[in-house]
């Protein structure tokens, strides 16, 4: 359905009609609550057009709708808003038509067009995923499923960052402390044995350079004499020249880790197509400084370093070659950038989930890409978000800070268990129901608080106040779905066929919501926010509520309209469960 679209065309029509003057677009509105109307025309961009009484433009386009358009019933016109009504009938043969539509409001993925890759999660290999990970990982995912669902093909990728100092840092603590220990050995999570000796790298390194400070050295002075660090770096020298035995701990290490994470990302429910590793792209790049050089994008001063000029455009110069020859993390990025396009030929845009800290970097890597000439960097997007506080404070890693993304997965399962407890409502449930019911509550709750949120902003994650059964939360909009597949389940009747009825206001306006679906996914995807489902499927369970609570559904005598409120019903729990499908959250049949 596209009334607006219809409405649109018409109104164009009837201004070149009455004042001779053709109009390029029009502003529509949703109509407030306090007025008639189902849709509203903004009258006061078309006084650029036509001067004169905003009040006398509308009357005169209302007059014209009512006489030339079919669906459009009256109109009224306060101050510069013309409000249309559209007849019920319009509604009604709009609902049968997406009623038996199993895929409403997605858009089927056009093979031809160009793919779309989102880059999400991109953990470092020296500790487990954290609560900061865990806005990233849910906000990738659902971008790309949202995209998918507007129409476009997607892959999902991540970048491993599988090397450097840090990853140094665990290995050489696990051979100083480790006494041998494994995963298998201590019963640990790979990912978070390895993070212990992270913590353990930081912990003998402030003692050594303690011990220092004591023996007359300045601390900036102790911090780079220390003999764990030195050791660190020449570990990391080791790895870089290949030195076997480095190498072969790095790879027992890290798949500890990626077993750890596996195993995170499938309780998060996320996953990815293709997965870039650091130590594979490290050295990627090189070429692109090559031919931009030659193309004069890069410039080469007396040191040998290789620079990219940017002040025309309101940055500054961003070294991309050092002078030794060795790359920086900006070449790195291009050259992965451009190898990704060749592993994966029909990517025409790419999307970036990383945080706000790193918002000039990715200003930077688009213009060089851009200037280098690629095509597809005119569809690069940093899909820029802020950070996630507790009411605790701020999370320090190797201080072990952290909120693990394991321990708030357990611990959001156990709030949503104790608060369902309360309620009291899980009589009959097997213990196995019960668990998944409140894992399903919980990562629900989680995930709703979190992309609810537009991306930029910061967010004070509160668990507690996320498990709520009212309000702008997961556990509400879940709970509305299993009251809908209650009444399913008790509608003993056929109600498969159309029937024709006289609509209820309040069925009105929830066709009016229902109508807006599609339209949503398209406006979500354009601004890569799920908060625009989030935000789009609680106003429709508030709609259905309003409708539940001044409506008899299983108590209406009319068999006729007692059909169409079932159907109506269960179109509603059936895209409840599409949107938050694309926030990656389950719903519960039962509750």
């Amino acid at each position: 359905m596209n009334i607006q679209n219809t409405i649109e065309t018409k109104v164009k029509e009837g201004f070149l009609a009455l004042y001779h003057t053709e109009i390029h677009t029009v502003e529509f509105q949703a109509t407030r609550r306090e007025f008639e109307g189902d849709i509203t025309v903004v009258v006061f961009p078309m006084l650029r057009y036509k001067k004169g009484n905003p009040v006398q433009l509308g009357e005169d386009l209302g007059k014209y709708l009512v006489e030339n358009l079919a669906e459009i019933t009256s109109y009224n016109v306060v101050k510069g808003f013309l409000n249309l009504v559209i007849e019920d009938a319009f509604y009604v043969n709009f609902f049968h038509t997406i009623f038996p539509n199993a895929t409403y409001g997605f858009t089927p993925v056009n093979e031809n067009e160009d793919a779309v890759l989102v880059e999400y999660s991109s953990p470092n290999t020296n500790k487990p995923l954290h609560l900061g990970h865990v806005r990233n990982n849910l906000l990738g995912y659902s971008v790309a499923e949202i995209i998918k669902a507007s129409g476009k093909k997607v892959y999902k990728t991540q970048i491993i960052n599988d090397r450097g100092i840090h990853i140094c840092k665990s290995m050489l603590a696990w051979e100083k402390y480790g006494n041998g220990e494994t995963p298998a050995s201590t019963g640990l999570k790979g990912d978070k044995l390895v993070g212990n000796y992270y913590v353990k790298f930081d912990l003998e390194y402030k003692k050594e350079i303690a011990q220092l400070v004591l023996e007359g050295k300045t601390e900036e002075e102790a911090k780079k004499q220390a003999p764990l660090i030195l050791e660190a770096q020449q570990m990391l020298l080791q790895w870089e020249a290949g030195d076997p035995q480095v190498v072969a701990l790095w790879k027992t290490m890290n798949s500890w880790v990626y077993s750890g994470f596996d195993v995170t990302y499938k309780n998060l429910g996320v996953d990815f197509d293709t997965l870039y590793y650091e130590s594979n792209t490290y050295l990627l790049g090189k070429d692109s400084i090559e031919e931009g050089l030659k193309s004069e994008v890069f410039y080469q001063k007396k040191d040998g370093s290789v620079w990219c000029d940017l002040t025309a455009d309101g940055l500054d110069e961003k070294l991309v070659l050092r002078s030794d020859g060795t790359a920086v993390y900006m070449t790195q990025d291009l050259g992965t950038a451009i190898q990704r396009t060749k592993d994966l030929p029909d990517v025409g845009g790419m999307v970036y989930t990383v945080g706000n800290e790193q918002d000039y970097h990715f200003k930077v890597l688009f213009l060089i890409l851009k200037k280098l000439g690629y095509s597809w960097a005119e569809s690069l997007f940093h899909l820029s978000y802020g950070m996630v506080d507790l009411p605790s404070g701020k999370m320090k890693s190797r201080e072990g800070t952290v909120v693990d993304a394991d321990d708030l997965m357990v611990e959001m399962t156990t709030t949503a268990k104790d608060i369902s407890e309360e309620l009291g409502k899980l009589d009959g449930y097997s213990d196995a129901e019960k668990a998944e019911l409140y894992q399903t509550i919980g990562l629900g709750a989680l995930k709703y608080f979190i992309l609810k949120v537009d991306p930029k902003k910061r967010i004070l994650f509160d668990p507690k106040s996320s498990v709520d059964f009212q309000g702008n939360t997961g556990p509400f909009i879940q709970y509305t779905y299993a009251r809908i597949q209650s009444i399913v389940r008790k509608a003993n009747f056929d109600f498969a066929s159309p029937v024709a009825i006289e609509l209820h206001v309040k069925e009105k306006e929830l066709l009016k919501q229902l109508a807006l679906f599609p339209e949503t996914i398209q406006q979500a995807a354009a601004n890569y926010s799920p908060a625009v489902i989030a935000n789009y499927t609680y106003d429709l369970v508030k709609e259905f509520n309003s409708f539940y609570q001044n409506v008899p559904i299983l108590g209406e005598e009319d068999q006729n309209k007692k059909i169409f409120r079932v159907q109506l019903s269960k179109k509603v729990a059936d895209t409840i469960k599409k949107a938050f499908s694309l926030l990656g959250i389950r719903v519960p049949e039962r509750m």
